[in-house]
């Protein structure tokens, strides 16, 4: 054995101290939680998934390897969607009508993902009715419906409710979490999203009643535009890593690819304004693919590129060394060294392994996978839900904001009373 492999060792040894160190916090490690998620001891918890489109199939697939839970129920009052459904979860009831699954005594928990105007209804009812409920984000189409739903989980204390802003739960985003809270970024100073996808976000149906409800999308009335019903992930990550809500966001925003009928543009640019003057960017289009989707945080020592399964430390030529990043693997990223952010890094240097070159580069599970388990979990007490009724009313209500601002083309105040619920709300 070469003194290098020795002095390696020892090296790795010492960083797995000072790495852990580094991103020490309350709470299990994103490596742990992913192996917790992996297996699950315990009754599962019976979920009915209410509204079955793509998003909603997509949620299926992913619940039927998620040990914590079972699927009790399946509804969609569109016929077809209900039988493709069926065909993923055989076991569960299919059921058109959520009142339904709501009334059924074998769900102990529900899922909602129908379009985002018809959250309001379908979550009240399900507290109402006792059910634990899992919204998906953004929580509704207007301020006022998801100040309703946060009020109506607020006076529920012993119901759980989560909402469906994944990325609280993504492996990777909790490890890169910790390295803002490090302080390794220095000084913020600016933040920068995009998600770009070819797509018209038009789909075709056999009837014009069926088109209609397919592309609720396209409409003011139930659609929270490109910041609300793609940018409030991204925008939660901001406010997350950030430390709180924005105080203005100015919008600009044009039907620039697909011009037909629709009232909701598809392409957009936001700027948000957070305290300390540290500035965050959303811009997003239907017209073109490239660039994808990504996020980047800005400081005077360090960079963070962050994609949602892949994340890379880009550090300044004058900032201090950390020690550990000496045997990190090193990426090129637009032009610069980056250094490749490992979720489960800790652990692999613990066993005496280099991150980026033995294990992978990506979390074993995906955030999807993890926020189910998460619900599941905080329903038997063993956790607290990654993104709670007042988490997706601050991103839900940032996000509107925005929409509205590249709507009228304009500068919005943001009210820190919109972010909290008044006493006679709660």
């Amino acid at each position: 054995m070469s003194d290098e492999t020795l002095d390696r060792r020892d090296f790795l040894k010492g960083a797995a101290t000072t790495l852990a160190a580094l991103l020490s916090e309350r709470g299990l490690s994103a490596a742990r939680i992913q192996d917790a998620a992996a297996t699950f001891k315990g009754t599962p918890v019976a979920c009915g998934v209410i509204g079955l489109g793509a998003w909603g199939r997509d949620l299926l697939t992913s619940m039927e390897r998620v040990p914590s839970v079972t699927i009790a129920a399946v509804c969609d009052p569109y016929a077809p969607s209900l039988k493709r459904a069926a065909e993923v979860a055989p076991g569960a009831k299919a059921l058109p009508d959520y009142r339904a699954v709501l009334s059924s005594p074998e769900v102990e928990a529900v899922i909602i993902a129908t379009p985002t105007h018809t959250h309001r209804e379908i979550a009240l009812a399900a507290l109402d009715a006792g059910k634990h409920v899992y919204c998906e984000a953004p929580l509704a189409a207007s301020v006022e419906d998801a100040t309703a739903i946060a009020a109506a989980a607020l006076k529920m204390p012993k119901l759980v409710f989560q909402a469906g802003l994944q990325g609280r739960s993504n492996a990777l985003w909790q490890h890169v979490w910790k390295f803002v809270r490090s302080g390794v970024l220095g000084d913020p100073a600016l933040v920068r999203t995009q998600w770009n996808r070819k797509d018209s976000w038009r789909r075709a149906a056999p009837t014009p009643e069926r088109e209609a409800a397919l592309n609720w999308r396209l409409r003011k009335a139930t659609a929270a535009g490109l910041p609300g019903e793609i940018g409030v992930h991204q925008i939660d990550l901001m406010n997350l890593f950030l430390g709180g809500a924005p105080q203005a966001v100015t919008g600009t925003g044009a039907v620039v690819a697909w011009r037909d009928d629709r009232e909701v543009p598809d392409t957009v640019q936001c700027v948000f304004e957070y305290p300390r003057n540290i500035c965050g960017t959303f811009s997003a289009t239907l017209a073109s693919s490239f660039g994808g989707s990504s996020s980047v945080f800005q400081g005077n020592n360090s960079s963070l590129f962050v994609r949602e399964k892949r994340a890379w430390l880009i550090k300044e030529a004058d900032s201090p060394l950390l020690g550990w990043e000496v045997y990190a693997r090193k990426e090129t990223v637009q032009d610069e060294t980056g250094i490749a952010l490992v979720a489960d890094a800790t652990k692999l240097i613990e066993e005496g392994k280099e991150p980026g070159k033995e294990g992978s580069l990506e979390p074993a599970l995906d955030a999807v996978h993890l926020a189910i388990d998460n619900f599941a979990r905080s329903v038997r007490g063993r956790a607290k839900p990654a993104a709670g009724a007042l988490d997706g009313l601050q991103a839900t209500v940032v996000a509107i904001k925005a929409h509205e601002a590249t709507l009228a083309g304009g500068r919005i105040e943001l009210k820190p009373e919109w972010f909290t619920l008044k006493a006679e709300e709660e």
